[in-house]
């Protein structure tokens, strides 16, 4: 197991952000949580420190909670590849995907249960019967007994689901159960994502947040996007490292110095070309390759042009069916008719230094005419609150959390289908020809996403949480 570090955000820094009357209600939240924690940790357990919504909400929250003084920590598991292969099915499962086909039987419970046994035995280090353990996600729903062992209490905090269940999910639900049903209580972004075994009693709706003070949403200038686009090669011209400087997550003054590997057919996009993006995990759920088959089929003539972008294939742990993502997004794209794959860009962003990533996904967020995220299921999708936060124009599918941020054609519009690509395709067009509309809704989306989806809402919810045990 390995221990995370965590810097601390103090929270007047936050206050320039929420205002004085907002922060003043969660610094009473604060107070008492302290005061209820006194003594006590709450450590986090997930399967990975890197890449992926969770690494980045728990990067967040607990800064957020040590900068209000609880005691906060973040441990991730160890595991090697044939696990993440487990975990990766029953991921898709509950998300009501077939995956890659193969079974959730005895010797996959074997394995699963192999790694758990030996990350149980590094647990005792970590917590005491004093605390409070969040385990993370199915990677670790499987430390449950041992985290009774040690006598503290267990919260499971699930991040993915689907609002109707199907064969797949009553299956992959079924997988878990055995370690987790007698949590202490348990978090779900969505009420639907619970499955029906899950007390009542013991369910808290906690939806994430994002840090507006992160590298990831912190503001950047017209001039400093463009520079940090134009050096790693997702815009054409040309920057030289020097002139693109960013603030790194704890202070300390950072520069970029590598570029993203892209896919693209003659030079880069031209800073005055509509862009569209999708920034995401390669993952089958976020659907890449329809979006390029729905920008194709509906913007093929004009100037706009499309990158979809995730993270290096070998960045994220705990997501081996990554590369094979990417080459079907590589094949889809090999069959455009030329003059298409030259405005169709898929890109990679290395994953050697989170802040560096973090950086350039800003500034591809900020300089987007319109920013997509076309999921097949998502448990909550932080994509879409960073381009609410940016004041982006954003088309997305009505599918999990995505539907508890936007509501259509107030914050963005939203495609009821996600196999739409139709209808992906237009509702594109339309606030790329409408920009008074898209100026509407991503003033709106900003609004929303201030208001409910920044990090002093989440750990309110979570004090709640901590009180109820």
């Amino acid at each position: 197991m390995l221990n995370v570090e965590i810097e601390p955000i103090a929270t007047e820094q936050l206050e320039r952000i929420i205002g004085p009357e907002r922060s003043a209600q969660f610094e009473e939240a604060a107070a008492s949580a302290r005061e209820l924690l006194a003594g006590r940790r709450v450590v986090n357990v997930n399967s990975t420190a890197n890449g992926g919504g969770v690494a980045e909400l728990l990067q967040t929250l607990l800064s957020y909670a040590r900068g209000v003084g609880v005691d906060a920590d973040w441990i991730v598991i160890d595991a090697e590849p044939e696990f993440f292969d487990v975990t990766k099915r029953i991921h898709n499962w509950l998300y009501g995907a077939p995956g890659d086909g193969g079974p959730l039987g005895p010797p996959e419970h074997a394995r699963y249960e192999a790694v758990m046994r030996a990350n149980a035995a590094a647990l005792p280090s970590f917590a005491g019967p004093n605390d409070i353990v969040i385990l993370h996600d199915p990677q670790t729903a499987g430390l449950a007994d041992a985290v009774r062992a040690t006598g503290a209490k267990l919260v499971w905090r699930c991040h993915v689901g689907r609002d109707t269940p199907n064969e797949y999910t009553e299956e992959g639900w079924e997988f878990l159960r055995r370690y987790v049903q007698d949590a202490d209580a348990f978090v779900f972004s969505r009420a639907e994502f619970a499955p029906s075994w899950v007390d009542p009693d013991r369910l808290f709706v906690i939806p994430p947040s994002i840090d507006p003070l992160s590298t990831k949403n912190q503001p950047l200038t017209d001039e400093q996007v463009l520079g940090i686009l134009q050096y790693v090669g997702l815009l054409g011209g040309h920057a030289d490292p020097p002139s693109v400087p960013f603030v790194r997550r704890d202070g300390s003054p950072g520069r970029i110095g590598r570029r993203v590997d892209v896919l693209q057919t003659g030079p880069p996009p031209p800073p005055s070309a509509p862009l569209v993006v999708q920034v995401s995990r390669w993952d089958w759920m976020k659907d890449m390759t329809g979006v390029l088959r729905g920008f194709a089929a509906h913007l093929d003539a004009g100037d706009a042009h499309l990158a979809l972008v995730g993270p290096a294939v070998h960045g994220v742990d705990d997501d081996p069916e990554a590369g094979l993502v990417l080459d079907e997004c590589m094949g889809a794209w090999g069959e455009l008719p030329e003059h298409l794959r030259e405005r169709v860009h898929l890109a990679c962003v290395p994953m050697h230094d989170p802040d560096e990533a973090a950086i350039i996904v800003n500034a591809l967020q900020r300089h987007a005419a319109v920013v997509a995220q076309k999921s097949l299921a998502e448990g909550f999708g932080l994509t879409v609150t960073e381009a609410m936060w940016k004041r982006r124009p954003i088309v997305a599918s009505r599918v999990g959390g995505i539907a508890d941020q936007i509501t259509d054609r107030e914050h963005g519009l939203l495609i009821d289908d996600p196999h739409d690509l139709d209808g992906f395709g237009r509702a594109v067009r339309l606030l790329l020809e409408d920009r008074p509309l898209a100026d509407r809704l991503a003033s709106a989306a900003y609004e929303r996403a201030h208001e409910q989806f920044l990090g002093d809402r989440h750990l309110e919810r979570y004090a709640v949480l901590f009180a109820s045990l």
